[in-house]
């Protein structure tokens, strides 16, 4: 038994991670890497597999059942049709799209083609994430007072010299909408609308960004998010890619009878670990027996989606004023230290704030 035929475009940085996923399904059965499409090439793959330069190479000469798709951006929407008007199912990194036009585009795709669209928010399939959601949904923390998520992450020089499209808002003519909110740290967002239960497109009322920058690019890389759902919740997004040192991202509920901390990288709520499914597996349950559900279809990613909207059509990330800034390293490990900046996240999370209305010394308010 050699299970679904499967390929994987785009091979290199954390697509070599679906490449090994794939290797591992196929150790149980479940999966045959047939095929890998990535324009630098592959080496060191399983003997059989055939390489190609794009994926319409790649279709055209291979019959495949499921496309990994770990690509850059602004080829997701593309990439992502093609596999399933040619009859496959896929599995698309995340964000899945640029624009809530393009999310559009994709949905109709779906429909018509009838095919499965699982977008890679690993989080969402966290036991920790999905049981957190229940206790919220069933009132377990009392009165829900608001969400909020935190990122402290360090990101140097190399992040954001490491392609073309990366810092980038547009490349070329087209959206891209990199930057901390809409792509590193995008899993806290969606896994803080999850929790509200507010994962569809109509899922969203408003949406208030602000965006900033220390580092030469075009994208934020420390940001302020506040979303109000349709059921009236706040989620409050705060984070930044110039922390004084890397920290994991936190989804915290703020509810009457107490709060939770989801640590969704470690599937933690609290000190108690979960397990969590893997995307792919969950998605060949699906295609062998559809009343399996998939854990993260197009349509949940709707409201995060919008979030991405909202950051597209914001005005460009303002420049945190270089008093305000420590650097560290040179060359390639060269990276900037916003002062006090994992203070004023915490104060933004406590008080569900942007960080213009708590008085962050290097926002627009300061």
């Amino acid at each position: 038994m050699t299970g679904a035929r499967v390929a994987v475009v785009g091979i290199h940085g954390h697509g070599a991670s679906h490449v090994r996923n794939v290797a591992r399904l196929a150790e149980a059965g479940r999966a045959e890497l047939v095929a890998v499409a990535d324009p630098q090439g592959a080496d060191g793959l399983p003997a059989g597999v055939k390489v190609f330069a794009g994926l319409d190479e790649l279709l055209a000469a291979t019959a495949v059942d499921v496309v990994v798709i770990c690509t850059p951006i602004q080829t997701h929407v593309p990439l992502a049709e093609l596999a399933m008007r040619a009859g496959a199912d896929v599995l698309l990194e995340k964000p899945p799209t640029a624009s809530l036009a393009e999310f559009e585009q994709l949905t109709a795709v779906v429909e018509e083609t009838g095919r499965a669209c699982q977008v890679g928010f690993q989080a969402q399939a966290s036991e920790a994430t999905l049981k957190l959601a229940a206790m919220v949904a069933e009132g377990q923390l009392g009165e829900l007072r608001g969400i909020s998520a935190t990122g402290k992450w360090v990101r140097k020089a190399q992040y954001f010299q490491r392609a073309r499209w990366s810092g980038r808002r547009r490349l070329d003519g087209i959206d891209v909408v990199d930057g901390a909110v809409t792509n590193p740290l995008a899993h806290a967002t969606a896994a803080a609308l999850l929790l509200d239960g507010s994962t569809g497109v109509d899922d969203v009322r408003s949406i208030e960004t602000e965006l900033y920058r220390a580092n030469p690019i075009e994208s934020d890389d420390t940001s302020s998010v506040r979303i109000t759902t349709s059921r009236g919740t706040t989620i409050l997004i705060a984070v930044t890619l110039c922390a004084t040192e890397h920290r994991e991202a936190s989804v915290i509920v703020h509810g009457s009878e107490g709060r939770a901390v989801l640590t969704y990288q470690s599937d933690l709520i609290g000190e108690t670990k979960y397990g969590r499914a893997d995307l792919l597996e969950n998605l060949l349950a699906h295609r062998a027996d559809p009343a399996v559900p998939l854990y993260v279809p197009l349509a949940a990613t709707g409201g995060f989606t919008r979030v991405v909207e909202a950051v597209r059509t914001a005005p460009d990330p303002s420049v945190i004023p270089p008093a305000q800034i420590d650097w560290q390293g040179e060359g390639p490990d060269r990276r900037p230290i916003v002062h006090d900046v994992e203070h004023w996240i915490d104060r933004a999370s406590d008080e569900l704030a942007l960080f213009s209305e708590i008085g962050a010394p290097w926002s627009r308010a300061g």
